[in-house]
């Protein structure tokens, strides 16, 4: 199972950067064409702005797979042994009831309301159930990423200093 996650953290790290390398050519070229060449690109705003959405959507994903994201965990360190365990374990499920219900349950629906509806965006004509889709995909993401900690936390042995 870790084999699998290194796997998928590799593609998501990759496609990361390459999302955030298109952002900064895009943006560049946005500013050189208004500024410079005094003639604004059309599609550059609502490119970048779909771009971040891929980008924080992924990225928070990522680093829900890292175990970075933001915690208070005060109380996680004063507790040791199996009351520490169970508190982990309780903290990622309560991330699976979020993720579930509102990034794939929710999200899916997004995705199918504006594919079924045939929305597009404004200027890139493209359809809105291509940006959407990234939020039931880092659902997924951040399912399976918590599914392999909370097998992780089950899985170690009991100590004292845990």
């Amino acid at each position: 199972m870790e084999k699998i996650k290194n796997n998928i953290d590799r593609i998501v790290s990759v496609l990361l950067i390459v999302i955030m390398a298109v952002m900064v050519v895009n943006v560049t070229w946005q500013v050189l064409s208004r500024y410079v060449f005094q003639s604004p690109s059309s599609y550059t705003d609502e490119l970048s702005r779909y771009l971040l959405v891929w980008l924080g959507m992924l990225g928070a994903a990522y680093v829900a797979g890292k175990n970075e994201h933001l915690a208070i965990d005060i109380y996680p360190q004063k507790l040791h042994g199996a009351a520490k365990r169970r508190l982990m374990v309780f903290i990622h499920l309560v991330i699976v009831s979020f993720v579930v219900p509102v990034m794939l349950l929710g999200g899916g629906n997004l995705v199918y309301i504006t594919y079924t509806l045939q929305q597009k965006s404004a200027t890139l004509g493209l359809p809105l159930a291509y940006v959407y889709v990234i939020i039931p995909i880092s659902g997924l993401l951040v399912l399976f990423y918590q599914i392999v900690e909370i097998r992780k936390i089950l899985t170690q042995p009991i100590t004292q200093n845990s």
